[in-house]
């Protein structure tokens, strides 16, 4: 081949068979790269130590053949079915909140405390910026269709983060910050060397790792900023930290419950009392030894201003704030909810994606507890009556065929936790007595399902795409997990579907970025400048785990499967 630019070549390697490449050819001319991590991605300088971010070569897009062959020729005959961005774990977090537990983050790590945390709303803005200025989709050129979220949009399910959450994605001005309107009252500015303290000069345990002093800088971070908005619909999935007290523990504990609207913020215990907390945070069968901590009254303590602003919401007014028409931005009323679940008992829907194409929003979430989810016997069998509407052939639970006369939809399943993440037995408190069922019978379902071509999901904050073959091919599906906006690499990805002509699909997965540069002067405050900042703390954050990120087949690539 001649030579071409970065810009005008995709590598694509072949993971079954021999590795092939191919250039612009195969793709359609109005197809657009820029914007996308096929062009260029952010790629750390040195090669350890506190480390700056720059511009490095895109990633190639890798043809994964596992569930369907890759045929010669299949782009010249492709159609394009559907475009979609998938945003997850934004995670807009009141950083000041008293009813966080950020001391624990020595024992369970990010999910506690994360020294970009501040930077939440910036980079999210920028991601919104970003999609708004994509073209289309880079291998079919079909105009984005609309945005889903799958889950953790809010950190600690407070109303302020909610209202963050609707104006960023609508657009609109907000102020990251509560409690006193004039000054931050947090763990950053705290004093305590467990947490980096940018404008300190002394040595915390983030400095130790290379963290810059930058003056100035907590007060920069809730300064009112600005969101430009979506310009496409969007809607919105559930996620266990948009219901759950951190994301793990269950409403309904007087003495955590208490801390979201009360003046006292705690900064720690020893570490003993630290580790119980931490304990309790993944079982809450130990959320007594918790409060017992909690109410001990030994912490390092700091007074702060209350806020009202900082009560948690329910899941019916989490529904609710989606239905008010001041929340519709670019559409459509509601984001995917209907009066239908405005109780917040039943939070599942569908959607359409596409002419010929099925959304479908499930809640994999439960009140009971644990971060991680499962599905109740009523929701399954929803999805399994649903799944049924829109499909001509089907297999029943003992593999049987069975076929009837309905119109053929292909489905796309969205939810927050992944395949291996619904493990969480404990009952819905929404649904006490309804039966938990795990990620495996999920997939046993969609797999008697010919027509369910991709689930997508988050909650690992990592990028991973797996292959759910079947020994009867057709019976195949594509699992698509992302990372977190809110931890490094603060991807989102742009997901295409096109039918080849040939008896297969393709599922074009590509990574974005936000629209904020790689690296930019530590004294850049404005919202773009400390988007970049953000993402360079998140890169260096102690708890950072580069295998986030994901391999390259979990990244960019064409995913085949048969075509129904």
């Amino acid at each position: 081949m001649g030579s071409l630019s970065r810009r005008d070549f995709f590598r694509v390697s072949g993971v079954v068979g021999a590795g092939a490449l191919w250039g612009l050819r195969d793709v359609p001319a109005w197809a657009a790269t820029a914007g996308t991590t096929l062009e260029v991605a952010a790629t750390p300088v040195g090669a350890a130590g506190y480390r700056r971010l720059a511009a490095g070569p895109g990633w190639p897009a890798v043809v994964r053949a596992e569930l369907a062959p890759a045929k010669a020729g299949r782009a010249a005959n492709r159609t394009s079915l559907a475009c979609f961005v998938q945003f997850t774990d934004m995670h807009l977090v009141d950083a000041q909140s008293p009813a966080r537990f950020e001391y624990t983050h020595q024992f369970i790590g990010a999910g506690a405390h994360r020294a970009q945390e501040l930077f939440a709303q910036h980079t999210s803005a920028a991601l919104v910026r970003r999609v708004n200025s994509l073209r289309g989709g880079p291998f079919t050129g079909r105009p984005v269709d609309f945005l889903v979220t799958t889950g953790d949009n809010t950190d600690n399910h407070e109303l302020v983060e909610l209202d963050w959450y609707l104006t960023i994605l609508n657009g609109g001005r907000l102020t990251p910050n509560t409690g006193d309107p004039t000054r931050y009252e947090g763990v950053q500015n705290s004093g305590s060397k467990t947490y980096w303290q940018p404008e300190s000069s002394f040595v915390d345990d983030y400095k130790a790792l290379g963290f810059p002093r930058i003056q100035g800088l907590v007060d920069a971070a809730i300064r009112p900023i600005t969101s430009q908005g979506l310009t496409i619909p969007w809607y919105s999935t559930f996620g266990n930290h948009d219901d759950s007290v951190v994301g793990t523990l269950p409403d309904g504990i007087p003495i955590i419950d208490d801390l979201y609207t009360g003046s006292t913020k705690i900064m720690g215990f020893d570490d003993a009392g630290n580790q119980k907390i931490a304990r309790a945070m993944q079982d809450p069968s130990r959320v007594l030894d918790a409060a017992a901590v909690l109410g001990s009254n030994n912490g390092f303590v700091r007074t702060v201003t209350p806020d009202p602003r900082r009560k948690p919401f329910s899941t019916a007014e989490f529904v609710q704030a989606h239905l008010d028409p001041r929340n519709t931005g670019p559409g459509p009323v509601g984001h995917g909810f209907t009066a239908d679940n405005a109780d917040g008992v039943d939070v599942f829907y569908t959607f359409r994606v596409a002419p010929g194409v099925l959304g479908v929003s499930l809640d994999t979430t439960t009140l009971g507890g644990f971060s991680e989810g499962s599905i109740g016997l009523r929701q399954y069998q929803w999805l399994e009556n649903v799944l049924k509407r829109g499909s001509s052939r089907f297999y029943d639970v003992f593999g049987r065929l069975t076929t009837q006369s309905v119109t053929d939809e292909r489905f796309v399943l969205f939810s927050h936790h992944t395949s291996t993440t619904m493990t969480n037995p404990l009952p819905d408190r929404r649904r006490p007595l309804d039966l938990r069922l795990n990620g495996d019978a999920l997939v046993s379902l969609l797999q008697r399902f010919p027509n369910v071509v991709a689930w997508v999901n988050g909650h690992t904050h990592t990028n991973a795409i797996t292959p759910h073959g079947h020994a009867t091919p057709e019976r195949a599906f594509w699992e698509i997990n992302t990372a977190a906006h809110v931890d490094y690499p603060q991807h989102a990805r742009v997901i295409e579907i096109a039918d080849n002509g040939d008896g297969t699909l393709s599922l074009f997965t590509t990574l974005i970025e936000a629209d904020a540069p790689y690296a930019t002067g530590y004294d850049d405050f404005s919202a773009t400048g400390l988007a970049s900042l953000g993402r360079e703390f998140a890169f260096n954050d102690r708890h950072a785990d580069a295998a986030k990120l994901g391999t390259p087949l979990d990244r960019n690539t064409e995913l085949l499967l048969p075509s129904r």
